[in-house]
């Protein structure tokens, strides 16, 4: 069995690829080693044992893990906080308050994904599993995450992709965790796209997390999906760009009279130049798995129809 992906990002920070499904470089981890060492996003329940092993390499004992952090409880970000709660009994849980009672009681969040991925939930993500909800500290906007030697992460609402979404800067790298706030990351490529899944997707909530992440002036962005990018105002310029570019795409297929599969097709076709992964059939197929242009474009669909948006000749 070959060794876990780590990589040594500099300020006691470590990449860890939970190589989520059996693909390289789709969804990390990061490890701080600080004096009260965190996990900041574990994968889904499946990686779980990748990212045990990677935490053993690093010199994390199973009584050392001071705390596992999550920016949003999508199951390839949150998946494996149960199975992970198991192993390092001494590390507290931190959710957005939002998301604290599907950490605890899992049931309803499961059964919506399983709507949603069907067959290949348990080959993709497995089950996860419940957190003693006596483990589990809620954080909002202004909160924060003790990381000892008075260095923290300090938290943030940044919904848009999920109302239970935060970010997290470190105070001491500034190092802004952007879980998929920004929209997903390709760093075989440098491509960058939206996700914009139902149900919770919201155009203006997700612009205006960006533009808290860029008040924030942060020195790094982390992206879960994936890995880090120093060209911090660019990147988040781009997020933006391609935001509006899918809505608007979306919008015209429906002022166009598609139907949602059709619209789905439309936007590829509409993309296909645009990005690099497109001409690469195996890099294509792991984003497809990862972040889906059908349920991008059914996220950005679903909030169309909300009646704040059905516009005269919009919808």
């Amino acid at each position: 069995m070959d060794g876990p992906d780590i990589r040594d990002l500099g300020n006691e920070v470590f990449l860890v690829d939970t190589r989520m499904g059996g693909f390289d470089q789709i969804t990390a981890g990061y490890l701080i080693r600080s004096e009260r060492p965190c996990l900041v996003e574990t994968g889904a329940a499946r990686s779980a044992p990748e990212v045990i092993r990677a935490l053993d390499a690093l010199g994390v004992g199973r009584e050392d893990l001071a705390t596992i952090v999550v920016t949003h409880i999508h199951l390839d970000h949150a998946g494996g906080v149960g199975d992970l709660a198991a192993a390092y009994p001494n590390a507290r849980v931190v959710v957005h308050e939002a998301g604290a009672r599907h950490l605890a009681d899992p049931s309803r969040l499961m059964a919506s994904a399983a709507q949603v991925f069907g067959p290949v939930l348990d080959e993709l993500f497995g089950a996860l599993a419940p957190t003693e909800p006596g483990r589990i500290d809620v954080v909002a906007d202004g909160g924060s995450v003790d990381l000892g030697g008075g260095r923290r992460l300090e938290s943030f609402d940044s919904p848009g992709h999920a109302r239970h979404h935060v970010g997290l800067l470190d105070s001491l790298s500034g190092d802004l965790y952007t879980g998929d706030a920004a929209g997903i990351w390709t760093p075989e490529t440098g491509d960058l796209r939206p996700a914009t899944p139902p149900p919770d997707f919201d155009l203006d909530a997700a612009l205006g997390s960006l533009r808290r992440m860029a008040e924030r002036s942060p020195s790094r962005l982390l992206f879960s999906h994936f890995g880090p990018v120093i060209e911090v105002a660019d990147t988040l310029e781009r997020s933006e760009v391609e935001l509006h570019l899918w809505v608007e795409l979306v919008r015209e297929a429906r002022h166009d009279g598609l139907d949602l599969d059709h619209a789905v097709e439309r936007v590829r076709e509409r993309t296909a130049s645009r990005y690099a992964v497109r001409a690469d059939a195996d890099l294509d197929h792991k984003l497809e798995v990862l972040s889906s242009t059908e349920a991008d474009v059914a996220g950005i669909w679903r909030w169309l129809d909300t009646p704040s948006r059905l516009e005269p000749g919009a919808g």
